[in-house]
């Protein structure tokens, strides 16, 4: 008499795991170290904005624009933190992506639950605590050495400063997908650095510049986003075209960085 062995237990399905904070937290640490080692891309958030200020505040602290504010808080800050958000966003961080690429890590992280919008998130977590210590410290120096008015609609202005790090940081991630290296990274990064200052006014007013070059850089996120802070810091109602840029800005910078990017 033949006996029937007893059916095996199925096993119980393996759900993927997907990586959450504590994953972000250890590639963020990584993200922090790797910056560490990267001396000019760790000082220049802490030194740029100090060189700006001792070779332009002594000629604006004490020029009146009316409403309580000088030439210094409505001309040189606004421009100071726009340059050090869009050479982090443009320049610094697409490099960083290039060399990952370059040295296969984006590869390897290809084969795991991870993605590249890990990946920039904590590279952003990092760049935006290099930027607040860099900014944090010019706006103490200013406010120390050469008097200081805070914007008059804080709220507002930091709105803005969080819109247009998004912008930069998605221009970034364009910089990014299309350079095969970390030297095209910079260099490609650097002239969207130079390119957007220059039509934003880092280097003099846009009265300079030709009409319809200047119509161009209003509408770039580093012009939008020096007019925007502008407008907050006088406490005037914004106006509807920087933010649009702005946005516009994002959405494209997603839309072309996610069509393009490349693990490998």
């Amino acid at each position: 008499m033949s006996t029937v062995a007893p059916a095996s237990p199925v096993p119980a399905p393996v759900h993927a795991r997907h990586p959450g904070l504590r994953s972000l937290g250890t590639m963020v640490v990584s993200e922090a170290k790797m910056v560490r080692r990267d001396l000019a891309g760790m000082i220049t958030p802490l030194g740029l904005p100090l060189l700006i200020l001792l070779t332009s505040a002594g000629s604006t602290a004490d020029v009146e624009v009316g409403e309580g504010f000088t030439a210094l808080d409505i001309g040189v800050l606004p421009i100071m933190l726009m340059m050090v958000l869009t050479m982090i966003g443009v320049l610094n961080m697409p490099s960083f992506l290039a060399y990952y690429r370059r040295s296969g890590v984006l590869k390897r992280l290809s084969a795991t639950p991870a993605s590249p919008l890990m990946v920039l998130a904590a590279q952003v977590i990092v760049s935006v605590l290099q930027s607040v210590l860099g900014i944090g410290l010019a706006l103490g120096f200013t406010a120390a050495v050469f008097g200081l008015n805070p914007p008059a609609h804080l709220g507002t202005a930091l709105g803005v400063l969080g819109l247009s790090a998004a912008a930069m940081y998605a221009l970034g991630m364009v910089v990014a997908a299309i350079s095969p290296t970390p030297n095209s990274a910079v260099a490609i990064g650097l002239v969207g650095f130079l390119g957007l200052g220059a039509l934003g006014g880092m280097f003099g007013g846009r009265d300079a510049l030709p009409e319809t070059v200047a119509r161009i850089g209003d509408h770039l996120p580093f012009g939008a986003g020096v007019q925007a802070l502008q407008q907050a810091w006088l406490g005037l109602p914004l106006e509807a075209a920087p933010l649009l840029s702005l946005v516009a800005a994002v959405v494209v910078g997603v839309v072309v960085s996610a069509l393009f990017f490349r693990w490998e």
